[in-house]
């Protein structure tokens, strides 16, 4: 009996286990461990001085008052862009269904930054609209401030609730609301009362995530936040300050951003815990008929709504191939933008690809063998895990990047400046997607075809290569496309970690953007976009769907 059981506990998944916590512990925990530390020591000793700096002073804390409002109201705006776009597009005959929805998926796949980027180009202050409108004695208003981030963020993040919403309405039994017909609850009463509360969760989440992707969110209000500033731009100002940089608030800051994070999404969940959402979904509803009024006054909704996301895309791709003279664009069209960035920008190019899919081949590796952990040996040490991977989930990437500098700066593992803590933060960072997508196919395959494996005399860890990891690879590499997406995209834990021989083609954006070289960010903005677009179609064939799970 006691060899059975210590054999058990010695167990290549127990080791496994034991060896993933101790890899969790020295590049998650410990590094958070450490920025909690450095909060609290400003000049060598024990203080609370940056906590009470934070909240005392005007220049900190209104940085969490602007934080929260933009994000709340971009929040709102993406519901109310999201919501009934995602209705009108599941209930309603509209044409191009389909288009709308990859259209959809590829405004959310890019880069909020050069969303900004692109808002510049059009509304900035030599803008192309600017320039238009002024020379008819028009002033439009300015992208820069409040307003700019707010637009940025409401069409960039609408896609959120658009996605989990539709999948939800789609999935409601039709007879829940039949039978609120026939009360006689019919028309918008019915939406509001019947329909939308049962979609109240993913309403939630998608609301949810716009909120935390705009709390992480760095590139955009650094480009045109101008005077509005918030949290994640002044943590990266403070640390990386030409006159030294104050780290103990840097380490602040970034704890501060980590309990707004920790704290919205706690609420989330205790308030839909609060009740339940449980239905049959036997009889999915139907697609109705509108009247042709109707039905073009349904389709130019989500048409401007599409092509609002959109425009950022179109204006990089038009604008790479327009002449520049400095910062100034010129007439005519031409190749240069591109010569120039092959030309100045290759090693930025080569580096994106090389870390992006070193760093997915890790997370589909580790993904699978953790998910298998997590869903199959359900214990006290796969419990922690599970809790310990999703804990980046709720750290924007600027704070992540400062995190692994100050735990990775000097021996025994001193991998600041190199490769290896940018493909870290990557696989930190995006880890916790590419788990989920893996232990949701898991969850769709029968343990008791590895039981019978085993039984045959199979050993448990050949059992899962041979048998359950190729049954998971669907389902775990198109999680692997949306994650390299991700990935390649990645700004703000980049520009933390980045120096001159490990820089990324967003962070060659970002610094061509701020010194004015807005053609070369053009031509690495639509590079960034053909691969996201090939990357997408990959998916699609992969999956077989025209839409994603976020």
């Amino acid at each position: 009996m006691k060899q059975n059981r210590k054999a058990e506990m010695f167990s290549i998944w127990n080791l496994i286990s034991i060896f993933s916590l101790l890899i969790i512990g020295i590049f998650i925990i410990y590094p958070l461990i450490r920025l909690f530390i450095k909060s609290f020591f400003e000049t060598g000793s024990f203080s609370i001085q940056s906590y009470k700096d934070f909240f005392s002073l005007p220049y900190y804390f209104s940085t969490l008052k602007n934080s929260l409002i933009v994000c709340t109201f971009a929040t709102i705006g993406a519901t109310a862009i999201g919501l009934p776009m995602a209705y009108i597009v599941t209930r309603y005959n509209i044409p191009c269904k389909r288009f709308i929805n990859i259209c959809v998926i590829l405004s959310l796949m890019s880069p909020p930054f050069i969303g900004a980027y692109s808002w510049i180009v059009l509304l900035g202050r030599n803008g192309f609209v600017t320039n238009l409108l002024s020379g008819i004695g028009i002033t439009p208003p300015t992208i820069y401030g409040f307003g700019g981030i707010l637009l940025v963020f409401t069409l960039k993040f609408y896609p959120y609730v658009y996605l989990y919403v539709s999948g939800a309405l789609q999935s409601i039994d039709s007879s829940l609301e039949e039978a609120a017909e026939n009360l006689g609850v019919s028309g918008l009463k019915k939406l509001i009362t019947v329909t939308f509360p049962l979609v109240l969760p993913t309403i939630a989440a998608g609301a949810l995530m716009v909120f935390m992707t705009s709390l992480a969110d760095f590139g955009t209000p650094m480009l045109i936040g101008e005077g509005y500033r918030v949290l994640p731009v002044v943590v990266y100002t403070e640390f990386m300050s030409e006159t030294g940089g104050n780290t103990s608030m840097a380490s602040t800051l970034s704890i501060i951003i980590i309990c707004c994070s920790t704290a919205i999404l706690f609420l989330q969940k205790w308030y839909i815990g609060r009740r339940n959402y449980q239905m049959s979904a036997l009889r999915p509803p139907k697609v109705k008929e509108l009247k042709p009024y109707s039905r073009f006054l349904a389709t130019a909704f989500c048409f401007v709504c599409v092509f609002l996301a959109m425009l950022p895309q179109i204006t990089v791709l038009v604008t790479s191939f327009i002449k520049t003279n400095g910062p100034i664009f010129v007439k005519g069209f031409s190749f240069d933008s591109y010569l120039s960035i092959f030309y100045k920008l290759g090693r930025n190019i080569k580096n994106t690809f090389a870390f992006s899919t070193v760093a997915i081949l890790i997370m589909v590796a580790a993904g699978m063998l953790l998910s298998y952990l997590i869903v199959r040996k359900r214990n006290k040490l796969t419990t922690a895990i599970d809790v310990f991977i999703m804990l980046p989930y709720v750290i924007p990437g600027a704070v992540l990047g400062i995190t692994l500098l100050g735990a990775f700066n000097k021996p025994p593992i001193m991998i600041s400046g190199t490769a290896a803590i940018m493909i870290l933060s990557y696989v930190i960072r995006k880890l916790p997607y590419t788990i989920r997508s893996s232990t949701g196919i898991l969850y769709q395959i029968d343990q008791s075809i590895d039981e019978a494996s085993i039984s045959l005399g199979v050993s448990p860890i050949k059992t899962f290569f041979k048998v359950t990891a190729p049954m998971m690879m669907p389902g775990v590499l198109s999680g692997a496309v949306i994650s390299w997406i991700t990935t390649i995209n990645e700004l703000s834990s980049s520009i933390i970690l980045y120096t001159g021989k490990t820089g990324t083609i967003s962070v060659a954006i970002y610094s061509e953007v701020v010194r004015g070289g807005y053609g070369t960010a053009a031509a690495l903005a639509s590079i960034l976009t053909l691969v996201t677009t090939i990357s997408l179609l990959i998916f699609f064939a992969v999956t077989k769907s025209d839409s994603i799970s976020v």
